[in-house]
Order: C-alpha cells, then structure tokens, then sequence
C-alpha cells in the first residue's frame, strides 16, 4: 500500500488551531485529524514498520512505562495529530466477564462487564462498596505524556468512563433498571458517589499545564434510543456532565462528549444545559455525522464520523471515497474534525486506518 502522506516527516502540530476550529474561531475548511482512543495492536505495526521503532509493551513499573508512553507520543506526532488523547481512570470495582479478545494476532485478555450481577444491588452493599480516592490515583502516565509533548501540541484526557458507564456499570444494568421503580434512592445515592470521586479526579486532571481540552465518554444510548428513559439520565448523569463542563470552562478550556448510541433524545439537554462544546461517536445506522452536523453543527463541534463498518471492512478506495466525502462537506461547514466514528479498534486493519490518514492529509495539501 502507499501512503504519500504520512509518517508525517516533520510535523508542525498546532493545538490552537485544532480547539480553534473546532470552537468556530478560525477557518475549518481543512479539517484536522481526532482520535478517541487507538488500539495498540493500530499502533504496533505502524511504529515498527512505517517508523521504524522498537515495540516496548505497556508494563505498570513507571521505568518500564517510559519506552512504551514515547512510542505512545511519537505514533499521535507522525500521524500528524494536534492533540494527544489519552485516559485513565480511578478504577471503580465493577463485575466483569472476562474472555480472549478474538482480533486477529491478539493474545491479551478482554474484560467485559457484567450486565445482570452489580457489585451494588442493595444498601447493604453501598455501605461496604470501597469507593476510590482521587488523591491514591497514580497519574504518571498522564503526567509523563503531558510533560514530554512535542511543541504545538496538546493533551487530551478524561475520566475513563462517565457517570451513566460507572453507575451502570458499578450495580449492572439490569440491576440499575430495576432500582430505578424499587429504589431510586439508591441510584440517586450511587451517582451521587461516582459523581463526587470523578469531580474530585477532575481538580486533579486541571493541573496538567498542557491540558488542551477534556474528553469524556459515556456511553447513554444504543441503536434506536437511549438505554434508560432520558429523564433518569436528566436526573442521575447529565448534572454531572454539567459540572464537569463547568469546571472546564472555568479552566478556559472546552468539554467534549463521547456517547455511543441514539442519544438525540438529550442532545438540546447536552447542548443548552450541560454545556458540552464538541459531540463524538456517531454510527450511518443510526445517523450520519453529516445528518447530525447538518441539525447541530452551528450550535457545538463535530468530531470523527467515519463508520466502523467501513473503516473495518470496507476496501480502501471505499474508506478513502468516505473520508473525502466528509472532508468536502463537513469541513466547508466547519466545527469539524475527522476521524473514526467511534474508536479505532484492534479489529480495524491497519491499511484502512493509514487510508483514511493520509486522505485528510492529502486533502490538506490540495
């Protein structure tokens, strides 16, 4: 395969622009490139192959971590991104469900969460939760990446997980839709706990000094509408979002969303009353991010939209076809970055994620 446009050989990130465009403030025409999150099986073979580098695993040991986090900075910097995403979280105690991950070359486990058995289904159980401290949290990782950035170029991060994730996910969603007739005290007493340990991770993440903008995902919604009625998620995740985005806006910086699904159902209570400023994750099944820019896009910023479908199984003139198509007509409307329409997981073959690279780079040099 060839990809003209990349490694980028000497990148000029500007993370200005990128929150500038995306904010309204300057010319989108030429849409810059966004990320949610990039599987390190993407990333594995593009360092050692189209860069050149050694392949150093992820290891806890902070000496160890080095190698792996530069390789982390260098992947984002060649691909020629402005910012560098990346997240960790407090580690909430969740029940899982733990198999091997099936993407090809994969040898690592994967965890998935329990749907019908929460660690939380009683007052009993709440009481013996052990809730985490934000002060316990080790952020070397996010302080190490922060630090070593090359010039221009900012850091991205969040919580890993937004509140409607770590409620579901702490009592199960079977669990959770069940407390929510029987005992909404309950579920009123969770949020308010992961609200108040995730606000306090959040004082904690606004001393980073390259902090460039917070990037918070939270999966509300599934293919045809959101998984619990919308005014539960007005009344136990959205104020969170709230203040979370005031905190931003107080640091002077701006608050994105993730949020897999149909979530249009509280996209105006997002808008108006939450205050985020960017909106990600976005599926053709359910709407197109052109469809969605087109009703939103003078109102926040729109990021990624390229479909998994097509970025995992399409042909690469397809992939390239469907980039081009959104550079052209969500970058002449502006408030736009691309990128996937969700994350770019193990299972996306490299040769459809250096397409769709090297398009928007191409398109940037026309």
């Amino acid at each position: 395969m060839d990809y003209p446009h990349i490694p980028l050989h000497n990148p000029h990130p500007n993370c200005q622009r990128f929150i500038d465009i995306i904010m309204g403030r300057a010319d989108g025409s030429k849409p810059p490139l966004v990320e949610y999150i990039i599987d390190e099986l993407v990333m594995q073979p593009i360092l050692t192959g189209l860069l050149g580098r050694e392949w150093t695993p992820y290891a806890p040991d902070h000496d160890a971590m080095r190698p792996y986090l530069d390789n982390v900075i260098a992947f984002w910097h060649a691909m020629g991104y402005d910012c560098l995403r990346w997240e960790i979280g407090m580690g909430f105690q969740e029940k899982l469900v733990v198999g091997g991950d099936p993407s090809p070359g994969a040898s690592r486990q994967r965890a998935w969460t329990d749907q019908h058995h929460g660690a939380i289904a009683s007052w009993e159980d709440f009481e013996r939760y052990p809730w985490p401290n934000a002060e316990n949290v080790d952020l070397f990782a996010l302080e190490y990446l922060n630090s070593h950035l090359p010039d221009g170029m900012g850091f991205i991060t969040c919580h890993a997980g937004g509140p409607f994730e770590h409620i579901s996910q702490i009592m199960s969603i079977e669990t959770l839709c069940i407390k929510l007739l029987e005992d909404p005290g309950l579920v009123q007493a969770v949020s308010d706990k992961v609200g108040e340990c995730m606000e306090a991770y959040y004082r904690r993440l606004l001393g980073l000094d390259r902090l460039a903008a917070l990037f918070q995902g939270d999966d509300m919604g599934f293919r045809t509408g959101t998984l619990i009625d919308p005014d539960h998620l007005r009344q136990y995740s959205l104020p969170w979002h709230k203040r979370f985005a005031d905190m931003a806006h107080a640091h002077g910086i701006p608050y994105f969303l993730h949020s897999c699904g149909c979530i249009l159902e509280i996209m105006d209570d997002l808008i108006n009353d939450a205050g985020i400023d960017a909106k990600h994750s976005y599926e053709d099944a359910i709407i197109p991010v052109e469809v969605f820019q087109e009703r939103y896009g003078h109102r926040i910023g729109v990021l990624g939209g390229v479909d998994l479908n097509i970025l995992s199984g399409a042909p690469v003139e397809a992939v390239r076809a469907r980039v081009r198509q959104l550079l052209e007509v969500c970058g002449a409307r502006g408030r736009y970055a691309l990128g996937a329409g969700n994350s770019v997981p193990s299972y996306v073959p490299v040769e459809n994620y250096l397409s769709m690279v090297d398009e928007v780079h191409r398109f940037a040099c026309e």
